[in-house]
């Protein structure tokens, strides 16, 4: 075939595979079969193949491409991405209602309503048509460059239906139906499942790999307008309909409406058609229509006040108790568990809730066959809320603690007066088969490829019988092979992560060993303070207890780990594989003038740009205190995204409270 007849066609397969893509995933009304989807690809790819010096960036070729990136870049937003205010009922709407029109003297205001989509802030940058930088929304301010993985999202246009220059702002999400495919292939696998689909959108675009994130079905909906060069829309609802014109992905499901009470009926609709949709929602937005109200209206530091998020109530089932299991932990805690006749709730099925231990069962008053209400905590977690008692037939059973162990047979105590019962054989198998698993999870030794299926499966097959034994099997790379779901790179890769983990800072280690009272906070501290293992296992109850945040019960539990010849068999034998033993974190600096020192310190919400525990040792490491509560004592409140009774306990208490912006500019003015 010559060039010109190769540029034609070139130019044809890539018109026709982008209708294609426009029609299955933005317009769901697919003409062709996936077969006769892939041939076009083929042979785009083969043409392009043969002409290297035609391929642009804008070809369905390269939705995924390009080696994993060691590092996301940060992107500065030309304009701030504020979070909403919320609401939480029909009377948090009229207030909302009340405000925008006192502030505007008044003036006939439309509202537009839409349904908030439970994913991942994105902004999408075009230049001249082209889709040239995608970003998170990260702090508002700063994001994340995750263009690589945004590209591979087929209901995202490479290129727009004019060449526009524009910012367009939305909602990257899972599926529900690709997220109970990749938590069912994670389960097969071993590892750790999602907790919802929110999660594990967030999770595939910042993966560094974009062929990670091209297969997890992920998808969009564009919610507004950042920026736009060269023409006006005086709407949000016009803003939309462009969008949509240019072949975004636009969610249908919205409505302008003259009167609050027509907003609030929207939306008691779609409180209970919610479920039915094939992607979650967590509420709706409403918004003032005209920009010109909405330039007017303003921003407060936090959010704008022409917009509120309506947050739907917890959602609740009414299912059955079939039965109730008790599991043994870690510390030999017994912990029972709600086994229930499935039922839909909040975008999965529930067939089991925590119960937490004998007292909440006791207090609930449940029996086995009893009708109980259920809901998602934060749409998240689930937990039984209430009994029926009037549903009850007569038939109903009550349940009763084991008074040995499910799994060797001892006796279970109580200790020290706590509510929860315990295996204290240490020969249990349940204690080292779940000290196992916390042994390799992430804030331990963080062990990839180790999920608790494997571990499961390596118990099963005497492979290992307490940590130790994960050194030692490299010398047992065939039997491994034999396993089933063992191939080569999947053993080969377990044992290199298993091999890295050598180099970790003790305290992970620490963490890892599970010493009853000991959480990852409390293994810096003794890390930090001793410098080594030996330091720690060779002290004293006194020496512990006068170092901050050691109690007296923490140290009796340290001392009484220590003192047992199969602990420290363990420590030896972890030396001799040449597992590390010192601390190589970075020391908190004595007498540091930063404004966390002396500070107790509180966070709360979801961080954007770092974990949890990576802020907790910043903050340490600048002299300050971090603690789980809201007290009179607390001097600041660190508040990240969907911050809740926290937030609102240091508001009443006039505490300091920073959001994600503030809290990284005093981070790195400690720097200077």
């Amino acid at each position: 075939m010559d060039r010109l007849t190769a540029e034609k066609k070139i130019l044809e397969l890539r018109n026709e595979i982008d209708r294609h893509n426009r029609l299955y995933h933005v317009e769901d009304r697919p003409e062709i079969s996936d077969q006769e989807y892939d041939q076009l690809m083929r042979e785009l790819r083969d043409l392009e193949d043969l002409f290297p010096d035609m391929v642009t960036p804008d070809s369905p070729t390269q939705r995924v491409g390009g080696e994993p990136l060691p590092y996301f870049e940060k992107v500065v937003h030309k304009s701030p991405m504020l979070s909403l205010g919320n609401a939480f009922g029909a009377d948090d709407l009229r207030d909302f209602d009340r405000r925008v029109k006192s502030a505007l003297g008044n003036q006939q205001v439309r509202y537009m309503c839409e349904l908030k989509i439970d994913g991942l802030a994105i902004s999408l940058h075009y230049e001249n048509g082209m889709f040239v930088r995608g970003a998170t929304r990260g702090d508002g301010t700063v994001g994340e460059d995750i263009t690589q993985n945004l590209r591979t999202i087929r209901s995202i246009p490479l290129r727009l239906s004019r060449p526009l220059t524009l910012e367009a702002r939305g909602e990257a999400y899972m599926p529900k139906r690709a997220f109970e495919k990749l938590n069912k292939e994670r389960e097969e696998r071993g590892e750790a499942l999602f907790a919802n689909p929110r999660n594990s959108a967030a999770g595939s675009l910042r993966q560094l790999d974009p062929k990670i994130a091209a297969s997890r079905q992920l998808d969009t909906f564009i919610y507004g307008l950042g920026e736009l060069v060269g023409e006006t829309v005086e709407s949000h609802s016009e803003g939309l309909d462009l969008l949509e014109s240019l072949h975004f992905k636009v969610n249908p499901e919205r409505r302008v409406f003259d009167d609050m009470e027509d907003v609030i009926e929207f939306i008691n609709g779609w409180t209970v058609k919610r479920p039915e949709l094939p992607y979650e929602i967590d509420g709706m937005v409403i918004k003032v229509d005209s920009y010109a109200q909405q330039q007017e209206l303003g921003f407060t530091a936090k959010s704008p006040r022409w917009a509120i998020a309506y947050k739907f109530p917890a959602e609740e089932a009414v299912t059955v108790l079939e039965g109730i299991e008790v599991t043994v932990g870690r510390t030999g805690a017994v912990t029972p568990t709600a086994l229930l006749k499935p039922v839909s709730l909040a975008g999965t099925t529930v067939k089991r809730a925590s119960l937490h231990n004998e007292d909440i069962i006791r207090e609930k008053g449940l029996l086995i066959g009893d009708h109980v209400v259920v809901k998602k905590a934060g749409d998240i977690i689930p937990e039984i809320v209430a009994v029926l008692p009037e549903r009850r037939t007569g038939n109903e059973t009550p349940f009763a603690m084991p008074t040995h162990c499910p799994e060797c047979g001892s006796e279970l105590l109580r200790i020290d007066e706590e509510v929860a019962l315990r295996c204290v054989n240490q020969s249990c198998p349940a204690l080292a088969r779940e000290g196992m698993i916390h042994f390799v999870s992430r804030q331990a030794m963080n062990i990839e490829g180790l999920g608790e299926k494997v571990i499961a499966q390596l118990f099963e097959s005497g492979l290992i019988a307490n940590v130790a034994d994960l050194y030692d099997l490299h010398e047992k790379r065939d039997q491994l092979l034999q396993m089933e779901r063992m191939g080569e790179k999947s053993v080969d890769n377990m044992l290199a992560a298993i091999e890295g983990s050598k180099e970790n800072s003790v305290e992970r280690l620490i963490f890892g060993l599970g010493i009853r009272l000991v959480g990852a906070k409390a293994a810096r501290v003794l890390a930090e303070h001793f410098g080594d293992i030996d330091g720690i296992m060779n002290a004293s109850e006194e020496e512990l207890t006068q170092i901050d945040e050691i109690g007296p019960k923490m140290a009796a539990s340290i001392v009484s780990y220590f003192s047992l010849p199969q602990s420290r068999e363990i420590i030896d034998r972890l030396k001799r594989a040449g597992v590390n033993m010192i601390f190589k974190g970075a020391r908190t600096v004595e007498g540091i003038d930063s404004p966390f020192a002396g500070k107790t310190i509180v966070l709360t919400g979801t961080l954007a740009q770092m974990s949890r525990t990576e802020a907790e040792e910043k903050i340490a490491l600048l002299g300050g205190k971090v603690t789980g509560s809201v007290s009179k004592k607390t001097d600041i409140v660190i508040a990240g995204e969907k911050a809740g009774s926290k937030l609102e306990k240091a508001e009443k208490l006039g505490i300091t409270v920073l959001d994600e912006a503030a809290f990284l500019a005093l981070l790195e003015e400690s720097k200077e």
